[in-house]
């Protein structure tokens, strides 16, 4: 495909995965500070539970915790790697195309784990509306991302 036909749906890409990634930073963010406000509290003279978990979440179930945790590091990952593409996307040129790709396929990487962690907790059950749009959002910027970073590599860059 020609330069011109390719550099607008990256644009479009680029931008929606932007706005998802923001999403996701928020519905995690919530969750998080959710599970700091109403999870174990010990005291001085309290032992730990024996099954104690730094990962405990009061909502969902045993997936709750490491999802959320990927999905906020690669929300924030995928956030970045959208101001290098936009960088990228302003100057179409084959200087700024290595690291607008490289940023990009780390922040994929991370997606396709938070991804597999949604699976796991859509496989366990019992979670709520935000957890499920999170996992939602996820398995979508999963394929998003993925044909962003096609998109890039697709057309040629200016010289």
């Amino acid at each position: 495909m020609a330069n011109g036909q390719l550099m607008p749906v990256a644009t479009l890409l680029l931008v929606l995965n932007f706005c998802m990634y923001v999403i996701v930073a928020s519905i995690g963010g919530w969750a998080l500070n959710r599970a700091i406000d109403h999870g174990f509290i010990i005291g001085p003279e309290l032992r730990l539970p024996a099954q104690f978990s730094p990962i405990y979440f009061p909502i969902g179930n045993a997936a709750t915790g490491f999802f959320v945790v990927f999905s906020l590091i690669a929300s924030v990952v995928g956030a970045a790697s959208s101001l290098a593409g936009l960088h990228h996307i302003r100057t179409w040129h084959h200087g700024s195309l290595p690291s607008a790709a490289s940023a990009a396929l780390i922040a994929w990487a991370l997606t396709l784990l938070s991804m597999g962690l949604a699976c796991k907790e859509i496989h366990y059950g019992l979670r709520n509306a935000k957890l499920r749009t999170m996992e939602a959002f996820s398995i979508i910027l999963s394929a998003t991302q993925l044909l962003y970073i096609l998109a890039i590599h697709g057309a040629p860059p200016r010289r």
